[in-house]
C-alpha cells in the first residue's frame, strides 16, 4: 500500500471511530445504564448469525449503488445530490414493468425491469446535466429540485393507477413473486435454525449485481479513454477544453451514468421481495442521501464503496435493535445518523492527517 492509500485508510478508520464514540456519548447522555449493552448491539448484531450477515448484504445493495452514483459524478467534477429522485424513478419503472410484464418469462422480465430502471434514472439525471452544460445551472440546485419533482410525480402516478396501488397499505402494490430477484443458493447459506426448521435472509443476487457494477465503474473510470476524458473535465475543465474534449457532452454523460446507477439501486431495492414498496408519503428515500456518506467513506473509490456500503448497512442493522433497550425510535435514528453522516468528514480528516505528517517530517 502506497502512502496515499495508507493515508486514505487511516482517515476512514478514524472517522468511523470518532462517529462511534459520539454515538456512544449520545447513548450515555440519554440512558447511561443501557448505553453499553446498546452500543455492543450496534457493534456485534450484524454478525451474530448467518441470517444477520445476509440481511447486512441485502440492505447494503441499494446504498452501494447510490454511493457509486454519487462517487461517479464526484470523480467527474459534479455533485449529484439528486440520487434520491433517480432512485425513486428507477424503482417506479421497475415496479410497473414487474407488475404489467407478467406475460414475459422471469428470465426476460427481471433484466428488462433493471435496464429500464437504469434508463429512467439516466434520463432524470440528464435534466440537471443539460442545465449544467448549456446554462451553467449548478447541479446541486437543479438536482435537489428534481428530487422533489420526482417524489410528487411518482406518488401521484401510483395513487392514480389502481393496478400498482395498494390502498390497504398505502404503498405501491406487491410484486409477483416471479418478478423478485432470484435468491439462488443464498437461502441455504444465510439462514438460522428455528425450531425444527430454518429461517433465511432475503438476500439475493442484487448484492452480486452491485459488486459487478462497482467493478465496471472502476474499469470505466480508471482503464478507459472515456473515463479519462470524464475525469479530465472534472479535474481541470480548461485543460480538457484545450485538449479538444467535448466538455458539455461529458457533463451530460456523467450525470446520466450517475443517474443510471441510482436507478438500478431503486430497481434492486423494490425487487427484493418481502413486500417492499414505494410509500405514498411525501418523504424522499434515505438511500440517496446515505449514498453520499457511503461514497465519501469509500473515498469515492468504486471498490472502497463496496466495503463502506456494507459497513454502513451493518451499523444500521445493529442500530435498529436499540429500541429493545428502551431507547426511543427518534434517538435510535439520531445515533445512527451521527455515526453514518460523520463518515462524510473523511476528506477533511484525510487532509488534517496529511498536514500533520508533513509538519512532523519538516520537524515543525
Amino acid at each position: 500500500m502506497n502512502r496515499d492509500g495508507l493515508l486514505s485508510f487511516l482517515s476512514s478508520v478514524l472517522v468511523i471511530i470518532i462517529g462511534l464514540l459520539i454515538g456512544f456519548i449520545v447513548l450515555l447522555a440519554t440512558n447511561a445504564q443501557q448505553a453499553w449493552p446498546a452500543f455492543q448491539t450496534i457493534l456485534t448484531f450484524g454478525m451474530r448469525s448467518m441470517r444477520n450477515i445476509g440481511d447486512v448484504l441485502l440492505h447494503a445493495t441499494p446504498i452501494i449503488l447510490t454511493g457509486l452514483s454519487v462517487a461517479f459524478a464526484f470523480k467527474t467534477g459534479l455533485f449529484n445530490i439528486g440520487a434520491s429522485g433517480q432512485f425513486m424513478f428507477g424503482g417506479f419503472v421497475a415496479i410497473v414493468i414487474s407488475i404489467h410484464g407478467v406475460s414475459m418469462p422471469p428470465a426476460v422480465r427481471i433484466p428488462v425491469a433493471i435496464i429500464a430502471a437504469a434508463l429512467a434514472g439516466a434520463l432524470w439525471a440528464g435534466l440537471p446535466g443539460l442545465l449544467k452544460a448549456y446554462r451553467n445551472v449548478h447541479e446541486v440546485i437543479s438536482s435537489i429540485m428534481t428530487n422533489y419533482i420526482a417524489m410528487f410525480f411518482i406518488v401521484y402516478m401510483i395513487q392514480s393507477n389502481e393496478s400498482i396501488f395498494n390502498r390497504g397499505l398505502s404503498t405501491s402494490a406487491h410484486l409477483p413473486e416471479s418478478s423478485n430477484l432470484p435468491r439462488l443458493f443464498f437461502p441455504d447459506i444465510f439462514r438460522d435454525a428455528l425450531g425444527a426448521g430454518f429461517v433465511s435472509s432475503r438476500v439475493n443476487i442484487g448484492i452480486i449485481i452491485a459488486i459487478v457494477v462497482a467493478v465496471l465503474v472502476y474499469i470505466i473510470l480508471e482503464k478507459t479513454t472515456f473515463g479519462y476524458e470524464l475525469k479530465a473535465c472534472g479535474f481541470n475543465p480548461d485543460a480538457a477544453m484545450y485538449a479538444g474534449i467535448n466538455q458539455k457532452r461529458n457533463i451530460i454523460f456523467s450525470m446520466m451514468i450517475s443517474g443510471s446507477l441510482a436507478g438500478i439501486a431503486g430497481a434492486l431495492n423494490f425487487m427484493r421481495g418481502g413486500g417492499v414498496g414505494i410509500g405514498i408519503i411525501e418523504v424522499l428515500p434515505v438511500e440517496g442521501f446515505t449514498g453520499i456518506s457511503v461514497a465519501f467513506l469509500g473515498l469515492n473509490h468504486p471498490i472502497g464503496i463496496i466495503f463502506s456500503g456494507i459497513f454502513i448497512s451493518y451499523m444500521q442493522l445493529g442500530g435498529g435493535r436499540l429500541s429493545t433497550y428502551g431507547f426511543s425510535s427518534e434517538l435510535v435514528e439520531t445515533v445512527i445518523a451521527v455515526i453514518i453522516y460523520f463518515c462524510a468528514f473523511v476528506f477533511i480528516t484525510k487532509s488534517l492527517i496529511g498536514r500533520f505528517i508533513k509538519k512532523k517530517e519538516r520537524g515543525i
